[in-house]
């Protein structure tokens, strides 16, 4: 039995650079693969496949002949079935690749994800229906995903809308955004610790300042009273901002220098003026 084990391990090849980045492309395609079939029609058909090669396999244990030979007919078919219903699955894999070369999101993508935010923030102030959407940055934010419920849905304005939706069981709490997905909705928030800030604003203000203070992500806050949008980063806000301004700061084009504090907001504290949004 030794002998036999170490006759085994000796056959093994040894691991060299070139065997390991052969491995790591391979792992990379194959998790693109199972991200491509996730949830989708492709994943019961390939299941489907698989117990037909179980089944072929059996067929040709049990010498099976006539099942085997209808099974080993139709094989030669099966890469031209696969392609005929996989086209649009496949398109979407290799745009996937071709968009994320580094295995980030492309500015076509980011873009679209700030168009469906800015679309969402427009509906809820015009209905005046209080909303807290954090959008991650470098630093992740899993400790205050897994305080709300678990969503792992794609960004649409619809969606958002749906969430904020008064007396809805996800209206209360934060919507927050990772990479292109909505990761949770209802998520708990720290408030901010400046206590000067603890009468000029409501709890959603102060909960969207406060997640600012503890990483570099962008939170977006509408008022239920008034309708007004806020914007924090860096540990400051800004209120009653335009759509404009807002989208400068989730594209990453919102420099300090860019950054004009309003007559409004000259009597308040420093934190509120909101002088600065650095980019990351």
């Amino acid at each position: 039995m030794v002998r036999f084990f170490s006759a085994l391990f000796m056959e093994v090849p040894k691991l060299t650079i070139t065997g390991a980045i052969d491995i790591l492309i391979v792992a990379v395609l194959v998790y693109q693969f199972l991200l491509m079939i996730r949830g989708r029609r492709a994943a019961h058909v390939l299941f489907g496949i698989a117990i037909l090669g179980i089944i072929y396999a059996v067929a040709i244990w049990a010498r099976l002949e006539v099942l085997r030979t209808i099974l080993a007919t139709l094989a030669p078919y099966t890469a031209i079935a696969l392609i005929v219903m996989f086209q649009v699955e496949m398109r979407r894999m290799l745009a996937r690749l071709g968009g994320r070369p580094f295995l980030g999101i492309s500015e076509l993508e980011r873009r679209e994800l700030t168009q469906e935010i800015l679309l969402a923030i427009a509906h809820l102030s015009q209905q005046k229906i209080g909303a807290l959407i954090v959008v991650e940055r470098k630093i992740g934010l899993r400790t205050f995903v897994e305080s709300g419920l678990k969503l792992d849905a794609a960004v649409s304005r619809d969606l958002l809308c749906s969430i904020f939706q008064p007396r809805g069981a996800l209206h209360d709490g934060a919507v927050i955004i990772q990479g292109d997905r909505i990761a949770a909705a209802a998520c708990f928030l720290p408030l901010t610790t400046n206590p000067m800030l603890v009468t000029e604003l409501g709890s959603r203000h102060r909960a969207g300042l406060g997640i600012t203070e503890e990483s570099d992500c962008v939170a977006v806050m509408v008022s239920e009273e008034t309708g007004r949008i806020s914007m924090a980063a860096f540990g400051e806000i800004e209120l009653d901002v335009s759509l404009e301004r807002l989208e400068h700061l989730l594209t990453g084009r919102l420099q300090r220098r860019d950054m004009q504090t309003s007559a409004a907001l000259a009597e308040r504290p420093p934190a509120i003026r909101a002088q600065s949004f650095d980019q990351p």
